[in-house]
């Protein structure tokens, strides 16, 4: 689909949208509504559909599963439930599918942000998972669920934070305490996925569980966790050359004692680090999230990389340490594939790169603008 607007403002736009709840869809559309009141749900040609399969197979599989089913690398979320694309589409899907959520391993996939897909792509991703659901959309009311705060406080933390974590932070199930999703997400969506459940996972429908009171109260103690949205732009690094891929050329290489013949440690990859030893880190994550924060001295390879083309640039005899953030499944699949193109000195960071910054670690992180820097447009 064209879009009239620059990338910046089609940001912009996007970002009050998703702080008012308005299910608008792009200008194009703006104008056009379904019988129910909803922006019109695009029709895919044979062409985008099978570009849209395509960019989930590439993309998404890893973690969401070849089924849609979700949960199979760091708790992804099933993106065939009912309940979800019934309230969902488009802009609960595409703006997590866009711009990541921060503080999971979720990253951003536009390439505004640094991500391998254009904004058509996105926009065409979102509506084949959608047509995959099979569902009907449901009109969502754009007016503040009310509540008593303190009572769904404590009912959260009885019913929700077992799985989604005392402070929402995300155990087995997502996060919940997410400023990008509280902001981009609209109170009744939040309420209907209690309501409703999230079918095809762990997660029960509350109706019938708690009473429609005690469910409004839940939703305003969640909408009361969010911590407003900043406008602010990322300044994108620029990315390695394969000159820059061997981390301390003039260095040893470490004689790291591999757990199960392929796991370092934070602790031991650190202290290499520090003495100035020789090696290659690869950073096997969507390229927007290497852009937020990544280990010194990596370069991003993500897990969909060609890595055929990738390996000609990589030294055979100079150790390659992999690491994600799911802890270890794209790390893991990265180094699969190499191995397979005959690289045999090879390990993974076992904790991954959340576990590396909880353990107090030092990474690289990118610098933004504000507007109060009149960088901004």
């Amino acid at each position: 689909m064209a879009c009239p607007l620059p990338l910046s403002r089609l940001h912009k736009l996007m970002i009050l949208v998703g702080l008012s709840g308005i299910l608008l869809s792009l200008p194009t559309l703006a104008t056009e509504q379904d019988d129910k009141g909803l922006p019109p749900i695009r029709t895919l040609t044979a062409e985008q559909s099978e570009r849209a399969a395509a960019n989930y197979q590439k993309y998404c599989v890893l973690c969401h599963g070849e089924n849609r089913q979700g949960h199979v690398n760091d708790h992804a979320p099933s993106l065939r439930s009912r309940s979800l694309f019934e309230s969902g589409v488009p802009h609960a899907i595409l703006r997590p599918l866009s711009y990541g959520r921060q503080g999971t391993a979720m990253g951003g996939y536009l390439d505004e942000v640094g991500g391998p897909l254009t904004l058509d792509e996105t926009w065409d991703l979102t509506y084949w998972l959608f047509e995959q659901s099979g569902v009907e959309r449901v009109a969502m009311s754009t007016q503040p669920v009310l509540g008593d705060i303190q009572r769904g406080e404590k009912i959260y933390q009885r019913d929700c934070a077992v799985c989604h974590g005392k402070a929402g932070e995300g155990i087995t199930a997502p996060a919940l305490g997410n400023a990008s999703a509280l902001a981009h997400n609209s109170d009744e969506f939040i309420r209907y996925a209690i309501q409703q459940g999230r079918q095809d996972t762990p997660m029960p429908a509350f109706s019938g569980r708690l009473t429609e009171p005690d469910i409004d109260n839940v939703t305003a103690f969640l909408r009361s966790r969010a911590s407003g949205w900043q406008d602010i732009k990322p300044v994108l690094q620029a990315l390695p050359t394969p000159d820059q891929y061997v981390v301390n050329p003039q260095g040893e290489q470490p004689d790291f004692a591999l757990a199960q013949g392929r796991y370092v440690s934070s602790a031991d990859l650190y202290a290499a680090l520090v003495a100035k030893k020789k090696m290659v880190l690869l950073d096997t994550r969507v390229t927007s999230v290497w852009q937020t924060a990544h280990i010194e001295g990596s370069f991003p390879a993500p897990y969909y990389s060609d890595f055929k083309t990738i390996a000609k640039d990589i030294p055979r005899d100079v150790l390659i340490v992999a690491y994600c953030s799911c802890p270890r499944a794209a790390a893991d699949y990265v180094i699969d594939q190499l191995k397979d193109l005959g690289f045999n000195h090879t390990a993974v960071l076992y904790e991954g790169i959340f576990g590396w910054m909880h353990e107090g670690y030092p990474v690289a992180r990118r610098a933004i603008a504000t507007p109060d820097d009149g960088s901004s447009n």
